[in-house]
């Protein structure tokens, strides 16, 4: 009969056990408190204050938030399209640029290095960016004003070039010897060492894209393209705007009935909710792709 043998934790081992799990609870937490609170009444809420479950349950805040079904369906398909697309594109364009950068065999790449750098301390600023795109690129009100700016991130950039650094160059050699372009070494043979670092910057993409809400601020107005972030938050500057307005008024109407802080969890819910089921799948990918950059920087 075969025994397993039970495996011997260490003082150390037993205390980096009980750290994590303390800091995991605090990470896990506030989320618990955010989701029970979108579930209480405004009322209770003003009372009793937040707790881990909710005193007087209640779905006010989402039927507020929920009464227009068709705009919030049409903002989500809005958000994952320009998600895919542009964290995608901005993954593809961002791999290339940081092997080029990589390659120390190419004379150009301290000059194409020292333009990203220059880009990620620098910048133009919002007036000449906002001119280019409407004016120059007329992409306003198009759904390229919510991706094209966020393709090239130099910091993503600069992260995916310190993944690729120490690609052997006897490989590549190796792939031109059997008759490889440098198209076909990049696809056939970069990008598939490179999973945990296209993992990672590529997560990082997503939720920059999933999180925007300021271009559309910035360049949309037609309704139909309104992404969710930016939808969630002129909702909730309506609430602050109706909530004020009723107090200023003195119209007799109890403001505490109004979902205000409620609505403020179920919007972070509404957002947030997408995003906690997609990380599991990359989580594997992306811790390997963090700690492989760490070790390379």
């Amino acid at each position: 009969m075969v025994t397993e043998k039970r495996k011997k934790y260490s003082a150390s081992d037993v205390v980096s056990i009980i750290i994590f799990s303390i800091l995991s609870i605090c990470c896990v937490v506030p989320i618990l408190y955010i989701v029970s609170a979108s579930f209480t009444s405004e009322a209770s809420l003003a009372q009793h204050g937040y707790s881990l479950i909710p005193s007087d349950w209640s779905l006010d805040a989402y039927e507020f938030v929920l009464k227009s079904p068709g705009q919030i369906l049409n903002s989500y398909g809005i958000s994952i399209l320009v998600t895919i697309a542009g964290g995608g594109t901005s993954l593809l364009f961002t791999a290339m640029l940081g092997y080029v950068m990589s390659r120390r065999d190419f004379s150009g790449s301290k000059i194409i290095s020292f333009l990203v750098v220059f880009t990620l301390l620098f910048n133009a600023g919002m007036v000449p960016a906002y001119i280019t795109i409407t004016r120059y690129y007329h992409l306003k009100d198009t759904i390229f004003a919510l991706i094209l700016p966020y393709i090239i991130v130099p910091w993503h950039v600069m992260l995916m070039r310190g993944f690729l650094n120490d690609t052997p160059v006897s490989l590549i050699e190796a792939a031109k010897l059997d008759g490889s372009s440098e198209v076909g070494i990049f696809f056939k043979i970069i990008m598939p060492i490179s999973k945990p670092a296209l993992a990672t910057v590529g997560l990082f993409g997503a939720f920059m894209y999933w999180n925007d809400w300021w271009l559309a601020m910035l360049y949309i107005d037609n309704q139909k393209l309104i992404p969710l972030q930016y939808y969630l938050y002129r909702i909730m500057n309506n609430i602050q705007f109706l909530a004020s307005s009723l107090q200023a008024g003195n119209l007799g109407i109890d403001v505490s009935k109004l979902p205000n802080e409620t609505a403020r969890m179920a919007l972070c819910v509404l957002a947030v909710a997408p995003m906690l089921f997609v990380f599991p799948f990359f989580q594997k990918h992306f811790v390997k792709g963090l700690t492989v950059g760490a070790v390379k920087g």
